[in-house]
């Protein structure tokens, strides 16, 4: 009997040494290393891909302590192992749920092409699957832009932090959140009565150095419109007031607003622009090409960021309808075609210089 106890002793100590063994012993690391632990997935399961991928020694140390400690859920989520750690330390970050964020940067004036490409690039799923969603998903801004052909325009500009586990949706719906608030901000869509955004109405333009009648947005989507363009015109934040000016103006005279990027968007939608403009782009049929159909776009050629929205809503009084680069970042305004042409001829002497 003593033999026996004697075992059992033994047994206990070498089984309980294993187990503080291989709960506190890390282990070594290659490198960086990703795990990506899915909804559902059994502790069972989550110590299979942990053991798997090289993170912990033994699962059944993993379930084993975890069972000990079951009232603490494990999070799901993609995490990163860098460096060594014991089960308990990982057993700690799965319970606070410490996983990894992928960065997505949008700049001012990127379209929805650009961020798709963007989130691909991040690791977080094909292009074409966040189009996909941009282009059905418009219920997102459905009490903004009732008739939105994509979410275009309302993927506000910011820096994001997405994880794998998020859908195409989530991340589409963030960025909406966040035009949502700057709207707000800027006084563009504001919770009236029943709660829902209201939109700014009027724009009022000086036309010749008088007060015009006010410019009808109507909507806000047709703010958005412009801002967009706008932003794909200047990046200089005090010219973006006169550049809208410029446009505000041609609208209020019916004169075409001969916006070169709403060419590069239309071919963007038809999937022919190669990289640069041509004479013969300015016959493009699309309701984007500026040159060829009167008035503003259908949609935003791009998502504007809050300067240019502003500029959208607060634009400057002037009496320009035309501008042209400088050759040094800037632009050049003129109230005439000659004053125009004349610019026009500046900037290409400036060119050829460079």
């Amino acid at each position: 009997m003593r033999k026996i106890l004697w075992l059992v002793l033994v047994a206990a100590l070498a089984a309980g040494g294993w187990f503080a063994w291989a709960l506190m012993s890390p282990t070594q690391l290659p490198g960086q290393t990703f795990v990506l632990l899915r909804p559902g997935y059994s502790t069972r399961r989550i110590a299979h891909e942990l053991k798997t991928a090289g993170i912990i020694r033994s699962e059944r140390a993993f379930v084993l302590w975890h069972h000990l400690h079951r009232h603490r859920a494990l999070k799901a989520g993609e995490y990163l192992f860098d460096k060594p750690a014991n089960i308990i330390d990982i057993q700690k970050r799965l319970r606070r749920g410490d996983v990894y964020l992928h960065a997505v940067v949008v700049p001012e004036g990127y379209t929805m092409f650009d961020i798709a490409r963007a989130i691909e690039a991040a690791g977080l799923g094909p292009a074409d699957d966040f189009l996909k969603v941009a282009h059905s998903d418009t219920a997102l801004i459905a009490d903004l832009a009732p008739n939105a052909p994509s979410l275009e325009g309302y993927l506000f500009p910011e820096t994001y932090e997405f994880t794998r586990l998020m859908s195409m949706h989530d991340m589409a719906a963030a960025m909406v959140k966040q035009f949502r608030t700057v709207a707000r901000q800027i006084g563009l869509a504001a919770p009236n009565h029943t709660g829902e955004p209201a939109t700014s109405a009027l724009v009022a333009i000086r036309l010749n150095g008088r007060e015009s009648d006010p410019v009808d947005l109507q909507n806000l989507p047709r703010t958005v419109i412009m801002a967009s363009i706008v932003e794909k015109e200047t990046a200089v934040a005090e010219e973006r007031p006169l550049v809208a000016s410029v446009y505000y103006n041609r609208l209020a005279k019916r004169i075409a607003l001969d916006a070169d990027p709403s060419i590069i968007y239309a071919e963007l939608l038809a999937g022919t622009y190669q990289g640069a403009l041509h004479h013969a782009d300015m016959r493009f049929n699309s309701p984007y090409n500026t040159y060829r159909f009167p008035g503003l776009p259908p949609g935003p050629i791009g998502n504007p960021g809050r300067s240019a929205l502003e500029a959208a809503m607060h634009p400057a009084q002037s009496d320009y309808y035309y501008f042209v680069a400088d050759a040094q970042g800037h632009h050049r305004f003129a109230r005439t075609m000659e004053e125009h042409n004349r610019n026009v001829a500046a900037y290409r002497k400036a060119m050829r210089g460079h």
